[in-house]
């Protein structure tokens, strides 16, 4: 029952939340074209519920010349690839809000796990032992508010499905307020962040 009502609640606040927020959009979509060459919008294909496939939205960040399909810790110095404009849009989440549209047409929802690349085969198969590629993805989710980017894939994969067998009203607000929290205080972003310790283990 409260999947249903879940989804209720996404469909009227992305729609709400275009509608406010459609200023800002102006500002950022200014913003990135001044800033770099290239389209504002980045799609890039992700896995949604059970593992199907979706283009997700968000504000061009990078240069268009970045490597494709790479997770950004998995870049050689990521921040060479990233824009001035992007660089503060990544710190405060910014890039994210043409998710909204994701929200909208029913690929996302505003709290569940972040969705994988489609090539991020070990973050799959951690999350497929846990349940947490049932669900339908996020915004934002419980991972996100204990570590972001510092947390390694297996212990996101645990987060993700702690989540997906506990969904409840309950645990939705628990992840929006811890999330408001962290963008404030920009908490758990940075830059080839999840996979970092496991790599440097091996050198």
């Amino acid at each position: 029952m409260y999947l249903i009502i879940k989804r209720i609640l996404d469909f009227i606040l992305s729609l709400l939340g275009l509608i406010i927020l459609s200023p800002l959009f102006i500002v950022l979509i200014i913003a990135i074209k001044l800033d770099s060459k290239g389209p504002v919008i980045f799609k890039q294909k992700r896995l949604g519920i059970n593992k199907s496939h979706f283009n997700i939205l968000k504000f061009r960040t990078m240069r268009i010349d970045t490597p494709q399909d790479t997770p950004t810790h998995l870049l050689e110095n990521p921040d060479q690839w990233i824009t001035k404009v992007g660089k503060f849009m990544r710190k405060t989440s910014l890039d994210e809000l043409p998710q909204i549209i994701n929200i909208l047409t029913g690929n996302m929802s505003i709290i569940g796990p972040r969705p994988a690349l489609w090539n991020q085969y070990d973050l799959i198969e951690e999350r497929d032992k846990y349940g947490a590629n049932d669900v339908k993805v996020g915004l934002t989710g419980w991972a996100q508010i204990h570590g972001r980017d510092t947390i390694e894939i297996k212990d996101k994969a645990i987060f993700d499905g702690y989540y997906a067998n506990n969904i409840s009203f309950v645990m939705d607000m628990k992840c929006f307020i811890g999330t408001i929290a962290y963008v404030i205080k920009k908490d758990g972003v940075k830059e080839g962040g999840t996979g970092s310790i496991e790599k440097a283990k091996g050198n």
